[in-house]
């Protein structure tokens, strides 16, 4: 194996001292041109790449932002991780992105990996409901903002949707279109996106006039197209089978709707199905799917730059503010849930 072409390999290439070089490379308006063509082609013909590690250990500060989230394989969170590569770019700064699956015992795993390679900062959708991860990773004093989470509980910035109202604008627009019984296909109960949508949806049918029993919760595991799958197959065999039902995101609504296309079930004149994120796949589904959009690549933009805003604040002229910002969900209704009763 080649080994790789350090400082001091190119100040005798050049004739220089290791200092001329480093100011060649850091400070280059300091060293006479004649001399800094020298090193430069030093630079160039021994393929010379600085250590940015090594700079980042002396500087103290390092180019790189931590990205966390539940599941990379869930096009919602890659708009996210879209929308912060593009603001730690515009800052002149790169994305670690990482998946917990979400599993709380990895996202512990990247958090220390985080601390270890001294981020900037990181950009955070817990996995880890009894905030024990968190709670450790505070203790490096690396600044970190909550992602799709409200921050309850702590003095960090967050970037989260309003999910009550999320859930609310799924359920108001079933009952609107005269069902009364209807399914929430839930998650893992732990995460407070999928509590805060299944307390809208309660919140809608108690402005209807329609009891909690109206809503029948089918928990899963995971936030995924199989978990949906799995969640179709036990609503169908429900001896009374809702006439509606609600997914705590699209991934679970593609998956109830191949359930629902599997056993010869319409949709939605059968069954009307509203899911939430409103992914790309969302409008693009064999029936296009009813969902609440969240506005994906602005979380995680907004949350970049409040954590941009956070790391720069030793120097800012103004004191940095922990701020919880809170976007406003949308509906956006297609055909799956437009059946007429």
């Amino acid at each position: 194996m080649a080994q790789s072409v350090g400082i001091k390999d190119v100040a005798r290439a050049a004739g220089v001292s290791v200092g001329t070089v480093s100011n060649v490379i850091n400070r280059p308006d300091t060293v006479a041109s004649e001399t800094r063509a020298r090193v430069q082609s030093a630079i160039d013909r021994l393929g010379y790449v600085r250590s940015e590690s090594a700079r980042q250990l002396r500087a103290g500060r390092s180019r790189i932002m931590g990205l966390l989230v539940l599941d990379m394989g869930n096009p919602f969170f890659v708009d996210v991780a879209r929308g912060a590569e593009r603001a730690a770019r515009d800052a002149g700064l790169g994305v670690m992105v990482c998946n917990s699956a979400q599993s709380a015992s990895e996202e512990a795993d990247y958090l220390s990996l985080f601390a270890e390679q001294r981020v900037r900062g990181v950009l955070l959708t817990p996995a880890d409901a009894t905030g024990r991860n968190i709670a450790t990773f505070r203790r490096n004093g690396i600044p970190f903002v909550l992602v799709d989470r409200v921050a309850e509980g702590t003095t960090e910035c967050s970037v989260s949707v309003d999910d009550v109202e999320g859930g609310a604008l799924a359920v108001r627009h079933l009952v609107d279109a005269g069902h009364r019984s209807i399914a929430y296909v839930s998650g893992p109960p732990g995460l407070n996106q999928v509590t805060d949508r299944r307390t809208g949806a309660l919140n809608a049918l108690a402005e209807a006039g329609l009891p909690p029993s109206a809503l029948r919760e089918l928990p899963t595991q995971r936030l995924d197209v199989a978990a949906g799958r799995d969640a179709g197959a036990r609503l169908l065999g429900l001896a009374v089978r809702p006439t509606a039902v609600f997914c705590a995101n699209d991934l679970l609504a593609l998956g109830v709707l191949q359930a629902m296309y599997a056993a010869g079930v319409g949709v939605p004149d059968d069954l009307a199905i509203v899911g939430y994120d409103d992914i790309e796949f969302a409008a693009a589904a064999a029936v296009p799917l009813t969902s609440v959009r969240q506005p994906a690549m602005t979380m995680g933009a907004l949350a970049a730059e409040l954590l941009l805003e956070e790391t720069e604040a030793e120097t800012a002229p103004v004191p940095h503010e922990h701020r919880r910002v809170v976007l406003q969900p949308e509906l956006v209704v297609r055909r799956s849930s437009l059946s007429a009763r």
